[in-house]
């Protein structure tokens, strides 16, 4: 049974984290692609910039999410994702950055944490890992954007360990959401990602089924698990869907699935 709850609000079908909700210090989602005006490919809830969606229909999306969370949508936060372990620390003059334009995100940046509240930080992707990050103790916030890359580079961990260094997070009160993603049983990799992830877990053989010569099955959300385990994240604070993007087509976006051509769900997580 999917622990993540599936809500609708004007016609947008999106997961929340109860874990979350219950602290009462933030508002955050995880969208689906149901509702929204894109058509095509893209239809119906695209929300990313970076594709070749209508503009005016991204930013209408955008719009209506605001129906939903509480917000400015000219003044979320995004960044340039790059599929790598950078992490930016956000302030209150970044609102608006990668809102209306892509142009304008941070750049080269796949986590962004803050403490301030009322600034909307978000992510985007189809089939990559998606991952909130709350501390209810020091009242900070994060998220990362984990594709094969940034999770062998161990972006979550190091989002959490950013959070540390920065607002003295302590990794044992963190509470951590892994969203909807490609599960093990539609994401083929080869050599090019397994001889890293080689490198870089231990366990990597817990990660990865045999599918072929040359082939392997990759559990991308058990190595983000597993990162943030290696930290002192307590295994009941992680709170991981279940749903494959792959599978999902009904609900989800999916790159792979699309063969590259389709649009983006969106996490996002603000502090009250």
């Amino acid at each position: 049974m999917e622990i993540f709850k599936l809500k609708e609000k004007s016609g947008l079908k999106y997961y929340i984290i109860e874990e979350f909700e219950a602290t009462g210090l933030v508002e955050h989602l995880f969208t689906t692609k149901i509702g929204g005006v894109s058509q095509e490919e893209y239809a119906q809830l695209n929300l990313g910039l970076h594709v070749a969606d209508k503009k005016g229909d991204i930013l209408e999306n955008r719009r209506l999410i605001s129906e939903i969370l509480t917000y400015n949508s000219k003044e979320l936060v995004a960044g340039k994702q790059i599929h790598s372990d950078q992490i930016r620390v956000v302030s209150a003059q970044d609102k608006g950055k990668g809102a209306l334009d892509y142009e304008s995100a941070i750049e080269d940046t796949d986590a962004l944490i803050t403490n301030e509240p009322e600034i909307l930080l978000t992510s985007y992707y189809a089939d990559c890992t998606p991952i909130l990050i709350l501390d209810p103790v020091k009242q900070a916030i994060g998220l990362a954007h984990a594709g094969w890359k940034g999770t062998v580079l161990k972006i979550a961990q190091k989002t959490i360990l950013k959070m540390k260094e920065v607002y003295q997070t302590n990794p044992r009160d963190v509470l951590v959401g892994i969203g909807p993603a490609i599960g093990q049983c539609c994401y083929q990799v080869d050599s090019r990602v397994v001889e890293p992830l080689k490198e870089n877990f231990k366990n990597w053989q817990e990660l990865i089924e045999e599918d072929g010569e040359g082939r392997w099955r990759l559990n991308m959300p058990l190595a983000n698990q597993i990162q943030l385990e290696e930290i002192g994240i307590k295994p009941k604070n992680i709170i991981q869907s279940e749903l494959c993007t792959c599978c999902n087509s009904e609900l989800f976006f999916s790159y792979r699935r699309d063969q590259g051509k389709t649009g983006r769900m969106a996490s996002m997580i603000k502090l009250l």
